[in-house]
């Protein structure tokens, strides 16, 4: 690694780096063009000689027939198949900037947003083609992707690889730009560079040690930065197969652990949580090497708990943002073993990390303070808005409260936002849940803040039970009594079959909130 200037920005990166998400396809294609790449829902495989040649043939049908260019911003809504990895790769030939439009959201949202992106151009499956009279372009500028399941979408640009013969774009250009979550209006457009992408695809490769010999999953969204650059942009730097699922189903991701032997699993806490309960059903899953679990809060106990069930993978933590195009801070060893369980992680190779108070300084070891981050993978600009997030020398602030020990072992504890603040005293909602999640009869648990006339706000819980569990609020209370301060202990519960989500499947402590009032109000 080196100091580089990237569009004026000097940054700790990797020599000799790919200068587009395209290079890095051809890169792979070109030393291993039989391997296969991806093994979508339909069952399509296609190997990388033939992804980089559908790659070719759209990035030139955008090019000739909608005009596509470097500086153009292109919506792309599709679920996870093969055509969405074409899209991308072919956007990234022409210069152009990748807007991934989450297929979760209802028509209204998506216009808004697609608005929001001004963009030039879409490219959609064939399943959003009703919506066409509201969105905010031309037909002429939609190119939709058609009998996906009978054979391949793009046909209709077989032969266009002519049209545009060399890539465009370099480390400086705006690859991917991804809204962060939250409702449309208020979400930030966060622009990631090819130099952004390209450092974090890297990163993980070097810190997992990932091989062309092993196997992922993607069954998360995949227009979320975890789907699309820990795992897809990653393995096919790497050259390895990755499998897509439309959607997310526990018993068909173990069964395609077992049946296509995955060395590599990456998800969200709600993700493997929805695992556990059918270790049963899959007892030896010998293929799995490592797993990591980002977006939120692994309790230390889940993560135990996957170590009984295969002992010999590694469980990671990683933490990172949108912003971050994924990676900011990994676990450097197998968490669920390790002293420091429960720790967040280190600072991955090319990014710094610093802890301030509410002053701007930096706090001692040990102490709390907002974490703010820069380096080769942090966002340098959003698109069109500047709310101080990034300061000019440019450190992110990420929002989420942490501290760090001598050693640079950084904790991250909650938001800012989520932290409860009980008449002075302060209550971390993740550091709750882990005490939580430990006790007997508990399988899930997520914790948010409630409105209280005495103290400005108390902590109250949504809590899974365990299989065969009738565990009940006093129980909970009564085993806490005697492991956590008072003040601690959250007044109220719901039990609920599921801990809510957000769109971006992160805990959603405002339906919690909800949930609970909810249950008080049945009892009254």
């Amino acid at each position: 690694m080196e100091l580089q200037d990237i569009a004026g920005r000097e940054v700790y990166t990797f020599k000799g780096m790919a200068p587009s998400l395209y290079h890095l396809l051809r890169n792979t294609a070109e030393r291993t063009p039989d391997a296969v790449a991806i093994v979508d829902d339909w069952g399509r495989k296609t190997t990388f000689g033939q992804l980089l040649a559908r790659v070719d043939d759209l990035a030139g049908y955008l090019s000739a027939n909608i005009r596509v260019a470097v500086g153009s911003r292109v919506g792309l809504l599709m679920h996870a198949d093969l055509e969405f990895a074409v899209a991308l790769f072919a956007i990234s030939k022409t210069g152009a900037t990748c807007v991934p439009v989450p297929t979760k959201y209802r028509e209204p949202e998506v216009v808004s947003l697609m608005k929001a992106a001004d963009l030039a151009a879409i490219v959609a499956g064939e399943e959003f083609e009703p919506w066409t009279p509201e969105l905010p372009l031309r037909p002429s500028e939609i190119v939709f992707a058609r009998n996906v399941r009978e054979g391949y979408g793009f046909s209709a640009a077989d032969g266009y690889a002519p049209a545009l013969a060399d890539p465009a774009g370099d480390l400086g250009s705006c690859a991917i730009m991804m809204f962060t979550s939250g409702t449309t209006s208020a979400a930030k457009g966060v622009c990631l560079t090819n130099a952004n992408v390209v450092h974090a695809a890297m990163v993980y490769q070097r810190l997992m040690g990932t091989v062309p010999e092993d196997r992922c999953l993607i069954p998360i969204p995949i227009y979320h930065v975890t789907g699309l650059i820990a795992l897809l942009i990653q393995f096919v730097y790497v050259g390895a197969t990755t499998y897509l699922h439309r959607l997310f189903d526990a018993r068909r991701v173990l069964a395609c652990v077992r049946d296509e032997q995955i060395t590599y699993l990456h998800g969200s806490p709600t993700s493997f949580a929805e695992l556990l309960p059918l270790r049963s059903e899959f007892p030896k899953l010998p293929s799995v090497r490592c797993m990591l679990s980002g977006s939120s809060y692994e309790p230390v106990s889940a993560m135990r708990s996957f170590h009984a069930w295969m002992p010999t993978a590694t469980f990671q933590v990683v933490y990172g943002m949108t912003e971050t195009a994924s990676p900011a801070l990994l676990f450097p060893f197998d968490s669920a073993t390790s002293t420091f369980a429960g720790a967040t992680g280190k600072p991955v190779p090319g990014v710094d990390a610093k802890i301030v108070d509410e002053l701007g300084h930096e706090v001692p070891w040990g102490e709390t303070g907002e974490l703010l981050l820069r380096g080769a993978c942090v966002t340098s600009s959003y698109f069109r808005h500047n709310g101080g997030e990034i300061e000019p020398d440019g450190w992110l602030h990420t929002g989420d409260l942490a501290y760090a020990n001598e050693e640079g072992m950084v904790w991250v504890v909650d938001r800012k936002k989520d932290m409860i603040n009980r008449g002075g005293e302060k209550v971390w909602c993740s550091a709750l849940e882990e005490v939580l999640c430990e006790l007997d009869g508990v399988s899930e648990a997520c914790v948010a803040g409630m409105p209280d006339k005495l103290y400005g706000e108390v902590p109250v819980a949504a809590v899974v039970r365990a299989a065969g569990s009738q565990i009940s609020a006093e129980d909970i209370q009564a085993a806490l009594a005697s492991r956590i301060a008072h003040f601690k202990i959250p007044v109220a519960f719901a039990f609920v079959d599921k801990i809510p989500q957000t769109r971006g499947d992160k805990p959603n402590r405002s339906a919690v909130r909800d949930a609970v009032l909810a249950t008080l109000g049945n009892q009254s």
